[in-house]
Parts: structure tokens; C-alpha cells; sequence
């Protein structure tokens, strides 16, 4: 019995781990968020498992019947719809339930977009705050100024839509920062910005998913 937390890849499909691969095939039935995007995966790699849809919609009514399952011996792959499961999604609550229960957790690790985009930076981020994906208005003012305050560098996800705008935001909070900009890492379409956020504002395409690294700069 137990919980297999898998990572897939973040867009190109090659990057797929050997031992994701097995435990996809070994499990009973695969947690996912996005049932119809898990199956493009499974179907490339030619798995024919059951998939189960798990997101923050109705992770509260599946969690007790899946730990009931699991006590009963049925083995689950957890993954997301892309990158390391349990980061900006549902997972979390799963996963420490299971420990609540004495079931069995074991992780493959694998792509991640937040330590990838770190890794592609340049940036000086031996240590920073992941932030998820940013509140709007007047929170978004605050966090930034709180995590400005502070000083360390921070990780967010972004909408494609809001980025512009929320480069703006720095620009206007701390214009002598830098930042890193990651589009769709792994595909096709895969474009990188680094500049300063008043350079950025207008530049990024607003298309894909997209994953910052900003290092907070202070007037000299």
C-alpha cells in the first residue's frame, strides 16, 4: 500500500525519469489534476492506467476514501499537470494525511520549474522564497514589499496575462532589481528575458506558462 509522488515533465516529454516510467506502470491508478493532460502522457508511453481526477475542486471528498484504499493494500501514483507534485497544488493535503495514517509515501523526483528557472538565471539565488502564483492589487503591492524588505530573492509562478502588469509592479517598488523570466521551459517556444523589470514590462510575450526569479536591487 502507499503514495508514489511522481514528477513529470514541465513540457518536453523526453525529460521523463526511467523510474517514473516504472512506478506509472506499477501503481493501481494515477492522481491527477487534469485527467485529459495526464492521458497525452501515459498514452506517449504507452501505460494503460486508471487515472483519477484529484484537484482542489474535490481533493476534500476524494482524500478519505483514497487513505481507505490505500490501508487496503491499492497503491497510487500522485502527479501533477506538470513538474513536482504537492507545489502549487492539492497534493499537500493528501500527502500529510497519509503520514497522519501511517501510509507509506515515497517520491521520484524530477523536472521542477522553480528549480529549473533558478538553475537557468544566472541570478544569485543560493536561498529564496517560493511564492506561488501572486495575489493581485493592493496583496500583490504588499507582498512585494514585504519580500523587498527582507531582501532575499524570490520564485513566483505568473499568468501570461498578468506579467506585464506585474512587472510594472517591481519597476515601480525597485527598478534597480533584476529578473529572469522563463516561458514555456522545455517546449518549442521556450524564451528566456533577464533584465531589469522596467526593461521587462513590455517584453514578454504573453503566451505559455511562465516562471520569475527575481533578486531585489537597492539604489547605490
Amino acid at each position: 500500500m502507499g503514495l508514489k509522488i511522481v514528477a513529470t515533465p514541465i513540457g518536453n516529454l523526453s525529460d521523463i525519469s526511467y523510474r517514473a516510467l516504472e512506478t506509472l506502470k506499477s501503481v493501481d491508478a494515477i492522481l491527477c489534476e487534469d485527467t485529459r493532460r495526464t492521458m497525452k502522457l501515459i498514452t506517449h508511453f504507452e501505460i494503460s492506467k486508471a487515472l483519477i481526477s484529484f484537484n482542489d475542486n474535490n481533493a476534500s471528498k476524494k482524500i478519505p476514501y483514497l487513505l481507505e484504499e490505500m490501508k487496503k493494500g491499492t497503491n497510487y501514483a500522485l502527479v501533477s499537470d506538470a513538474g513536482m507534485p504537492v507545489i502549487s497544488d492539492p497534493g499537500m493535503k493528501l500527502v500529510n494525511e497519509c503520514h497522519e495514517n501511517g501510509i507509506e509515501v515515497d517520491v521520484i523526483p524530477g523536472p521542477s520549474a522553480v528549480v529549473s528557472a533558478v538553475a537557468a538565471s544566472g541570478l544569485n539565488a543560493s536561498h529564496f522564497v517560493f511564492l506561488g502564483f501572486l495575489p493581485r492589487g493592493s496583496k500583490l503591492r504588499k507582498i512585494l514589499r514585504e519580500m523587498f524588505d527582507i531582501g532575499i530573492p524570490v520564485v513566483f509562478f505568473e499568468s501570461p496575462y498578468r506579467i506585464n502588469d506585474t512587472l510594472k509592479e517591481i519597476c515601480t517598488l525597485s527598478p534597480h532589481s533584476r529578473v529572469f523570466v522563463a516561458r514555456e521551459m522545455t517546449k518549442i517556444n521556450q524564451t528566456f528575458y533577464r533584465g531589469t523589470p522596467c526593461e521587462l514590462c513590455e517584453k514578454v510575450d504573453p503566451v505559455g506558462e511562465i516562471t520569475v526569479v527575481l533578486e531585489w536591487g537597492k539604489e547605490s
